[in-house]
């Protein structure tokens, strides 16, 4: 009856080590489906953005690297549907996940640690970060396994090969996001401190050569078009990170991760003192690094989430020699992170409708937290974040009706013109089966995509979201009022649609030079 027998394989060492880390991947994949919102929600504004770029293949973007843009590629080929969206963000969470188990393996954890470890992912903000079709998901996996390949280039069997992937996987980080330059200083310090001789060896700089040239194209991008990063960093710093303090930041360090304090605090100070192995030291000095980096910059709190999974696989084996003999005491700390996600549930996650939301929204606890005052410092009905995936969908059939009631003969020459990259994206993405010409903007990476004037003059302009169209009247032969946002929960509520017919030559021209000169702004002058 030998047939009956399984394979030797499927039991042997290394199928067996592998086994809990793909279960947890598996496990991560399911919840995200679960906790999606699917049906309830729409895409979030960031999203649709992202989407667009898989429309315009380039080796770089006002916003962000390439990496994100081959990944819209693929999902609009794939018919674009809310799965196929969530599908990028859910793999390199389950990627993540399964670097941190082989991690808390490779320093000595058994499948009690492995599992704390996972638990510490699944319950803390990476789950909801690992929804939104966004760059944050890449580059929290890239920085996790490149921690790892820090970690296993460090312990006594380490090998070249372990550099030089970290090589490439930077190269792939920079490619995603130019936080990375940042993490990779981090990765540098820590060799200086644990390894300083490395330096001078041949393995450190074929891992530096190959991370250049993966990232190349798109440093070569940032040359060409007059370093729109720079632009980006100005407006990031005057707008936002100026207004980022040290106790805000670090404040949110401890919320977004509260779930598993007791693990990655604990984490963060064996790694420091080479516990459990001297090679997790590496582990504590990149996120001391990073962090330090962070604060100097005034960097979002949410650029330091790639830092904190290799501390949970860290903190996770520590406890694990703590707590041998206390099992008890086990099971508690295993379950610990689950029983402080679940009064966060309905907060973090799209779960309940819009009304229950509201409803929730009006507890005490809930307006003590501040949850729905948004960046206008104003209290609403829903958070900023449910409040941004509303509404897009009533836009961009309301735009298409409009276009749709056009004459025949007329209607190919119409400008679809809004106000920022959310609208022009959700109109784009919703329409994407229909004959309808591209939205566009003078935000963001739309700059690019703007279309040239036609030969024949745009005889209608669609303008969505426009602030003050009563100015535009002795421009148009007619301006009305089409459409407007009505959805009572959408942070889009109220925008409007206007149609303009005949727009005047002086109109037109000054379409051009607004375009031009904030095409130049961004590409230092370059602007065409």
């Amino acid at each position: 009856m030998t047939f009956l027998c399984c394979p030797a394989s499927l039991h042997s060492p290394s199928a067996m080590k592998h086994r809990l880390p793909l279960l947890f991947s598996l496990l991560k994949i399911i919840s995200g489906l679960l906790l999606a919102g699917y049906g309830t929600y729409e895409l979030q504004r960031d999203e649709y953005l992202y989407l667009d770029y898989g429309r315009h293949l380039a080796w770089g973007y006002i916003e962000v690297p390439p990496l994100t843009a081959l990944q819209s590629w693929v999902t609009l080929a794939l018919g674009g549907g809310f799965f196929w969206v969530k599908a990028w963000p859910l793999l390199w969470g389950a990627l993540t996940i399964y670097v941190v188990v082989r991690l808390a393996q490779r320093l000595g954890g058994g499948p009690w640690a492995q599992a704390l470890a996972g638990v510490c992912y699944l319950t803390t903000a990476y789950g909801r970060v690992n929804l939104l079709f966004q760059p944050n998901a890449f580059e929290i996996f890239s920085f996790t396994l490149a921690t790892y390949l820090l970690v296993r280039h460090a312990q006594p069997d380490g090998r070249p090969r372990h550099l030089y992937a970290l090589g490439i996987v930077l190269g792939l980080g920079i490619l995603n996001k130019y936080t990375t330059f940042f993490f990779g200083a981090a990765v540098l310090g820590a060799l200086l401190l644990t390894a300083p001789r490395t330096l001078g060896r041949r393995p450190v700089w074929v891992a530096a050569g190959l991370a250049l040239l993966v990232a190349a194209p798109t440093l070569l991008w940032q040359v060409a078009h007059g370093l729109p990063f720079r632009h980006h960093m100005a407006l990031l710093h005057d707008q936002q990170l100026v207004n980022v303090t040290p106790g805000n930041f670090w404040q949110e360090q401890v919320l977004m991760n509260l779930p598993a304090l007791v693990v990655w605090v604990p984490g963060l100070v064996a790694a420091l003192w080479g516990r459990p192995a001297p090679a997790a030291r590496a582990a504590g000095l990149v996120y001391l690094g990073g962090m330090l980096i962070l604060n100097i910059l005034h960097g979002k709190a949410y650029y330091g989430l790639g830092y904190y999974p290799a501390l949970f696989a860290v903190g996770a084996v520590w406890w694990q020699a703590r707590l041998a003999a206390r099992p008890r005491l086990r099971v508690a700390l295993l379950g610990l992170p689950l029983v402080l996600l679940a009064p966060l549930l309905f907060i973090i996650y799209p779960l309940l409708p819009p009304p229950r939301m509201a409803r929730l929204g009006q507890t005490p606890t809930f307006q003590k937290l501040g949850l729905n005052r948004w960046e206008d410092g104003q209290v609403h009905a829903l958070p900023q974040d449910f409040a941004d995936m509303l509404g897009w969908r009533e836009l961009a059939d309301k735009t298409w009706q409009a276009y749709q009631a056009l004459p025949d003969s007329t209607r190919a020459r119409t400008l679809i013109k809004c106000d920022d990259y959310g609208q022009a994206g959700a109109i784009n993405y919703y329409n994407r089966g229909r004959q309808l010409p591209a939205a566009t903007s003078f935000n963001g990476s739309y700059l690019h995509w703007f279309p040239a004037q036609p030969p024949r003059p745009w005889r209608h302009m669609l303008l969505v979201g426009e602030g003050h169209p009563e100015e535009l009247i002795p421009y148009f032969q007619s301006l009305r009022k089409v459409g407007e946002i009505t959805h009572p929960y959408a942070r889009e509520r109220g925008e409007t649609i206007y149609l303009g017919t005949g727009p005047s030559p002086a109109l037109l021209a000054r379409v051009q030079a607004e375009r031009q000169q904030e095409l130049a702004a961004w590409e230092g002058g370059l602007g065409r």
